[in-house]
């Protein structure tokens, strides 16, 4: 099977068609307002609607409350929500048995001894999603910060949840890391961009034809 591409943080109803058009198998709408991707709820609906059945949308959300997360998942109806904060696999679990959503989880990987403790999320999530760790900064984004991390912590790691690879990657290494990795799903944002969430679309397109060519 081909690797699944994600494209996230987009805004625009010309970012989604650019990364539909580029050959994406998934957008990401950012409800985290400290971010430089975020879109409100009324405009994260409107981009849904425009995507639904053409490509499959995932709604990421930072450590939102219980209101918070029912309003949003009410509101968009996406395919899939994403935890992208600090969230526990007691919570994903049952936001994905009481919803009867798919759930993703990122994980900031900084060892191995973080894959070991990712078995935590077995059956209570749909996806993993292996990211750059946050910097340790006040004010620091949980993602989209164009780093990167070891890739080689994956290689030989005997995967027990689906997963995914986010974290600096770009048109220019993407190929690269699904090779040492081999990743069945990677996730953009920040590397398809000429500013803080805006998307190019020849970098969108550019990634899409690197990451199907391994």
């Amino acid at each position: 099977m081909s690797v699944r591409i994600k494209i996230c943080g987009l805004s625009t109803p010309e970012q989604v068609e650019a990364a539909i058009d580029a050959g994406a198998t998934h957008i990401g709408l950012n409800l985290y307002e400290p971010s430089p991707r975020y879109v409100p709820l009324e405009r994260a609906s409107e981009l849904r609607e425009l995507a639904r059945g053409r490509v499959v949308t995932v709604l990421l959300l930072v450590n939102a409350d219980v209101t918070a997360t029912a309003r949003a998942i009410e509101r968009v109806k996406p395919d899939v929500v994403q935890f992208h904060g600090s969230e526990t696999p007691e919570w994903t679990g049952l936001v994905r048995d009481k919803i009867g959503i798919e759930v993703w989880k990122a994980l900031g990987l900084t060892d191995a001894g973080t894959l070991e403790r990712s078995a935590a999320y077995l059956g209570k999530v749909d996806r993993l999603l292996f990211d750059a760790p946050a910097p340790m900064k006040e004010g620091a984004m949980p993602g989209g910060s164009g780093q990167t991390f070891d890739w080689q912590l994956l290689a030989d790691f005997a995967h027990t949840i689906p997963w995914g690879l986010a974290g600096g990657l770009t048109p220019g290494n993407v190929a690269e890391a699904i090779r040492q990795t081999g990743a069945p799903l990677v996730d953009v944002s920040s590397g398809v961009e000429s500013a803080p969430g805006i998307k190019g679309v020849d970098l969108i397109r550019a990634f899409c034809e690197a990451a199907r060519s391994v």
